[in-house]
């Protein structure tokens, strides 16, 4: 298992700290996803032979929200 962290931009609550960690989680292969409205960011734990870094990005772009 790897872990990342991700620069999310665009949250302004605590429902969309509980949308992105739900597309994340939605992902195959993340294992755990915390998302920080205070930080800005999601640490995500994740087995890279099942999911890449990138497209854990798309998915919380795909959601609204900013993703670096």
């Amino acid at each position: 298992m790897d872990t990342a962290k991700i620069s999310v931009g665009g949250m302004s609550c605590q429902g969309c700290v509980r949308s992105v960690e739900r597309v994340l989680l939605a992902q195959q292969g993340v294992a755990e996803a915390q998302v920080s409205l205070e930080l800005k960011e999601a640490c995500v734990r994740f087995d890279p032979q099942s999911v890449a870094l990138d497209t854990l990005k798309a998915a919380i772009r795909d959601a609204g929200f900013d993703a670096d």
